[in-house]
């Protein structure tokens, strides 16, 4: 599969009036609170970053997805900007990338994030061949970054202050190197926010350039009504003009940028219309199941006593499977119980174990490794980490809805890998 990399209209000025993007709205939440954000849904009248008329399932994604593309032959890249960040919204948007990949091989991929909580997921996204990300990094000195950044959420720990700049900073820079570690375009956002940042930008250049960053976009800021900032005017185009020279010293800089929607679509200085509107509201509001559920009626639950979701994938000797009871929408029950590939043979025993699961829709796990999830997913089967009662994960899966926050798991992921055996009583 080769991509043309020269007809994404964002990262390259020539493409941007011939070829369009399109970006699917499945990730709602934020981890962080910027002081100039105001995140608002429903305005058709507002045209930048954190808009959206609806929010979509991944399923639904995709079906809207494949409307898009009949109707818009333009269209060279599929986004996930939001409204929220990608990855305060990890399984939506992993599955929506994995059903765009599917189904559209020759389309590019791209994903917009604040960088916070993206690490565990790049190793993926680069198997997906996700092109180009954007990162928004709008300081890296935390105590501009503490001006900037109300509060953040790592995980469960909510961190203000100097702190929770530092932690943000560190995340991000981390996660430029490892994006170019892999060969994938990066840009930088920075939104200029006068008397905050604008002498700081220019630094914020060189230190991406540093760590490899392809391109960086100078975002004059919007004062929007109920952020922090208000009441801070936006930066006239005497001083934007400066600090895109200044950082134009280090990095080619973008001037084309339009502020795109959560659910933009189209050419970049395209608005949307009345009736994409309709369209998108329409897929966000019918029941769309997952694609392949239909040749995938069971669910598989690592377990040790058959009540709990409670064993490692790595040390699963065997696994249960479940399907709905089909006299009752809410109940379920044992269909049968499969043994796992024996250890030992790394990526071997995860593409037997996708070929033994192969009717099964998801994999109910208490953790599991990068390495098992990213073949499980390619052969279409989704692996859900969480810690709780079988019950409760079987009717998130079978409605297609995300596992109840409370049994998610403070990580995913698992630096062990295949060489873990564990315990039974989980990961520390």
């Amino acid at each position: 599969m080769k991509l043309d990399f020269n007809t994404h209209p964002c990262f390259n000025r020539e493409a941007h009036q011939k070829h369009g993007r399109v970006h699917l709205p499945v990730a709602p939440r934020c981890n962080i609170q910027c002081n100039f954000c105001n995140r608002k849904f429903d305005c058709i009248n507002e045209s930048r970053p954190g808009v959206t008329s609806a929010v979509l399932s991944p399923a639904q994604a995709l079906a809207y997805l494949k409307d898009v593309m009949a109707a818009r032959p333009e269209i060279s890249v599929v986004g996930i900007a939001g409204p929220g960040d990608p990855f305060a919204n990890p399984e939506e948007t992993m599955e929506t990338l994995r059903l765009a990949r599917r189904n559209f091989p020759e389309i590019m991929l791209c994903v917009a994030t604040n960088g916070l909580n993206v690490g565990p997921y790049i190793d993926e996204l680069a198997y997906l061949k996700v092109s180009h990300v954007t990162v928004t990094i709008t300081a890296v000195d935390p105590e501009i970054g503490s001006e900037i950044y109300a509060w953040i959420r790592d995980g469960k720990r909510p961190l203000r202050g100097a702190e929770a700049a530092r932690t943000l900073i560190a995340r991000q820079l981390e996660a430029v190197a490892e994006f170019k570690a892999r060969d994938i375009i990066v840009k930088i956002n920075s939104i200029l926010i006068p008397g905050i940042n604008d002498e700081h930008i220019p630094e914020v250049a060189k230190v991406v350039k540093d760590l490899g960053a392809d391109i960086m976009n100078c975002m004059p800021m919007v004062p929007v009504e109920g952020a922090a900032f208000a009441e801070i005017p936006q930066p006239d185009g005497l001083m934007t003009a400066r600090v895109r020279l200044q950082s134009g010293l280090h990095l080619p800089q973008m001037s084309h940028c339009a502020r795109c929607r959560a659910d933009s679509v189209g050419l970049i200085n395209e608005k949307m219309s009345a009736q994409q509107i309709q369209a998108l509201e329409h897929y966000a509001n019918i029941s769309i199941a997952p694609e392949d559920d239909a040749n995938r009626p069971y669910v598989a639950v690592a377990s040790m006593e058959g009540a709990l979701v409670n064993m490692h994938l790595g040390e699963a000797e065997r696994f249960l499977i479940y399907q709905r009871h089909p006299d009752q929408p809410d109940g379920f029950e044992l269909q049968s119980i499969r043994k796992a590939p024996e250890p030992g043979s790394g990526n071997e025993r995860w593409e037997s174990m996708a070929e033994m699961l192969s009717d099964c829709r998801a994999l109910l796990v208490m953790a599991a490794g990068p390495s098992p999830m990213r073949v499980l997913a390619a052969k279409g089967l989704r692996v859900v980490e969480m810690d709780g009662l079988i019950d409760e994960g079987l009717k998130a899966i079978y409605a297609n809805r995300p596992i109840p926050a409370a049994m998610k798991r403070e990580f995913t992921g698992c630096s062990q890998g295949a060489g873990c055996r564990g315990t039974g009583t989980g990961c520390g």
